[in-house]
Order: C-alpha cells, then structure tokens, then sequence
C-alpha cells in the first residue's frame, strides 16, 4: 500500500520559513492581497470538460471580470 496522508483541516500560511495554521479570515486576507499584488496575468484558470457548461462559463467570466486575464484552458478540445 502507499503512503497514508493525513488531511488538513485548518489553512496554513508560510510565515518565512515556516508553516504554521492560521484562521481561514487570515488566510483568505493573504490570498485576496497576493491576488491585488500580482497583474492578472501571473495566474491563470485551468476547467475540467466534465463540468457543465455552466460552471465552464462561470469560470471563464471569473478570470476575465474578477481576475482579469485571458489566461483560460480547458480539456474540452480534447
């Protein structure tokens, strides 16, 4: 059998070398900054052909109007 991972439970933020756990507030607040941080085009969004159509849609309305980029990929041309 392979390795048995246990899962996490709480966040965890990278405090300069180190990892500690931190609420889900504090860690959404790091997400949102380093979003705000970085241009739109330092991320991208990858969707899955076995959503709907509907939740590809969203996806890709996300990235544009929220995140702000055209960076979209899906295995649906596959």
């Amino acid at each position: 059998m392979g390795k048995r991972y246990e899962r996490l439970t709480t966040p965890m933020v990278r405090d300069g070398d180190l990892l500690r756990e931190a609420t889900w507030e504090e860690a959404l607040a790091r997400t949102a900054e380093g979003l705000r941080r970085n241009p739109g085009t330092a991320t991208g969004m990858f969707s899955c052909s076995k959503a709907t159509n509907e939740m590809n849609f969203m996806a890709q309305k996300f990235a544009r109007t929220v995140i702000g980029n055209n960076n979209i990929d899906s295995c649906n041309r596959t």
